[in-house]
């Protein structure tokens, strides 16, 4: 379990025993993941495709619940693309957003990437539109990287155990 700034607010590895409320919590915010970032292939699957693919990942300890009193809020993910390259991907339950939440479950992943993995550079896109979660990683440090056609790509380099957020 990675401990955030925010006090009742953590983030533990998932696994296959958190499908149902994962589940849930995406049938739940359909319309709030979808209106500026991917989700649909989240939001279509079965909840036992979905136990499948959360027990295949848990070993890997890079996909992560946000929780909140040990309640499931959102999620975020490390992709080991090239490592020490990583991915990021993340998102909160609609009600969750707009309370610092975001950001204090970023640095702590930051710091388990500079610190546990090792990692070098970290890489998120975000859609255009989405300046809510622009502002999360430009908090964290993010810097945007290069523009494409429907979202920029943000990066932060990490430089040994300096990973603190702005």
């Amino acid at each position: 379990m990675l401990r955030t700034s925010v006090s009742a607010l953590a983030l533990s590895p998932l696994n296959e025993g958190h499908a149902r409320a994962l589940y849930e919590l995406v049938q739940e915010n359909r319309s709030h993941l979808t209106a500026y970032g991917d989700y649909r292939d989240l939001e279509a699957i079965s909840l036992q495709a979905l136990e499948a693919q959360l027990a295949e990942g848990a070993g890997c300890n890079l996909q992560f619940g946000i929780f909140l009193h040990q309640e499931l809020i959102g999620r975020v993910d490390l992709v080991p693309v090239a490592p020490p390259r990583y991915g990021l991907g993340y998102w909160l339950a609609q009600r969750w957003t707009g309370k610092g939440y975001a950001t204090a479950a970023l640095k702590a992943l930051l710091e388990f990437a500079g610190t546990d993995l090792q990692a070098t550079d970290i890489y998120a896109g975000v859609t255009h539109g989405n300046w809510r979660s622009a502002a999360v990683l430009e908090r964290a440090g993010f810097l945007p990287a290069e523009v494409f056609e429907t979202y920029t790509r943000f990066h932060r380099a990490l430089t040994g155990h300096s990973v603190g957020i702005h």
